[in-house]
């Protein structure tokens, strides 16, 4: 993306590196057509498509593979996206990484629920080296992982990979449905993909910066989870109470007003790696139970959250991205709990102002992956900087 270049009416906005496409998704196959063309002079190594649930996924896993024949195409559903313009519905958006400035490699894991972390980490190693060797001469890297949403994976994979990618840097996104929570899908090599994981290793002369940013800080108030099922993310004690009674009490609410709204307002915090990790409560269970989007076990102590202003939060945190030089790209994993929090307070338009003038593409997630552990609530993605080789 160029912050001196206007985007052409379809959405699109190009750069060297990285070019990116959005389209409502009844005009996809023209936003590829778009993209395809604009990489045809560099060539493409890479495709990654945002998918807004309401697409038929399987006309635009074909249509991807009519107009990027030969380039890995990965993607994911969304629970919304992130366009040049901010924040939208409705839409697929496309972003292709040239093959002058990139090199890329993908594995699916096609099952989720019996998947062996052994190969996977075998796989990712054997990318990294085949990356190493293709291009020895540059020194970038990072990996990017797109999973099933509903696939409740997401710590087995990064723990899968913890050691397998080394230093490599780690962002992803859980693939969302909207806020139906029905059924959630990765895309590679032209098909959909349910219960399933595509991991992506790219090595560049760029360099990349990968981030994750919330907006909250922890209270005084804290809870212990007396009894919970790991395997299930639900919570169905705090401190001896049922636990969505105990929550709403905690927050001034009653269980009657419980709502992803609510929920978005009021998380809470575990400690994690020295500071804090958002662990951002999903739905109230029939049984009175809390469910949860990422891993909960019994003896855990949460502790309440208090947010600031998100808009003004992640303005300051991608600011300081720019500096001293500022990315041609930002690519971003966005909670779809934020996405509430902004639409809640009114914020739709500020929120779409930052990520557009900041050059802002991504998805709306059911949760983040970050290195080693899987996230809530939070923003993660990759900053892309000019080359620094000087043969631009």
């Amino acid at each position: 993306m160029d912050g001196g270049m206007a985007a052409p009416a379809g959405g699109m906005s190009l750069e060297r590196a990285v070019l990116t496409a959005s389209a409502p998704i009844a005009d996809a196959a023209a936003a590829f057509a778009d993209l395809a063309v604009a990489g045809a002079a560099s060539g493409l190594c890479l495709v990654a498509l945002f998918v807004s649930p309401e697409a038929d996924l399987s006309l635009v896993a074909a249509a991807a593979a009519d107009a990027f024949p030969g380039v890995p195409v990965i993607g994911c559903t969304t629970a919304g996206e992130i366009s040049p313009r901010g924040y939208v519905s409705g839409e697929v958006v496309a972003i292709g990484f040239a093959a002058t400035h990139f090199a890329a490699r993908i594995d699916t894991i096609d099952d989720l629920r019996d998947f062996d972390p052994a190969r996977l980490g075998d796989g990712a190693i054997a990318m990294r080296g085949a990356l190493a060797a293709e291009r020895p001469d540059w020194p970038w890297e990072f990996a990017w992982l797109f999973n099933d949403g509903l696939a409740q994976r997401e710590d087995l994979l990064v723990a899968a990979l913890r050691y397998s990618l080394g230093a490599v840097p780690l962002f992803g996104g859980s693939a969302g449905d909207g806020l139906d929570f029905r059924r959630t899908a990765v895309l590679a090599n032209g098909a959909a993909r349910e219960n399933a994981a595509v991991l992506a290793v790219l090595r560049s002369r760029c360099p990349a910066r990968v981030f994750k940013f919330d907006h909250f800080r922890p209270t005084r108030a804290s809870m212990r989870v007396t009894r919970a099922d790991a395997a299930r993310r639900v919570v169905h004690e705090i401190d001896g109470r049922p636990a969505a009674a105990e929550y709403a009490r905690r927050i001034g609410r009653s269980v009657d007003e419980l709502s992803p709204y609510v929920f978005a307002a009021h998380p809470v915090l575990v400690t994690a790696a020295g500071g804090h990790g958002v662990r951002a409560i999903q739905k109230v269970e029939p049984d009175g139970g809390l469910s949860f989007y990422a891993a909960i076990e019994t003896g855990l102590t949460l502790t309440l959250a208090q947010p600031t202003d998100i808009c003004a939060h992640l303005a300051r945190s991608l600011d300081r991205l720019a500096h001293p030089v500022r990315p041609v790209a930002v690519i971003g994993c966005d909670c779809i709990l934020r996405r509430l929090e902004v639409e809640q307070s009114g914020q739709e338009g500020a929120m779409s102002r930052v990520l557009a003038d900041r050059g802002v593409v991504g998805f709306n997630t059911y949760g983040e992956q970050f290195n080693s552990v899987h996230v809530n609530q939070t923003f993660t993605g990759v900053a892309i900087y000019p080359p620094d080789d000087g043969l631009d």
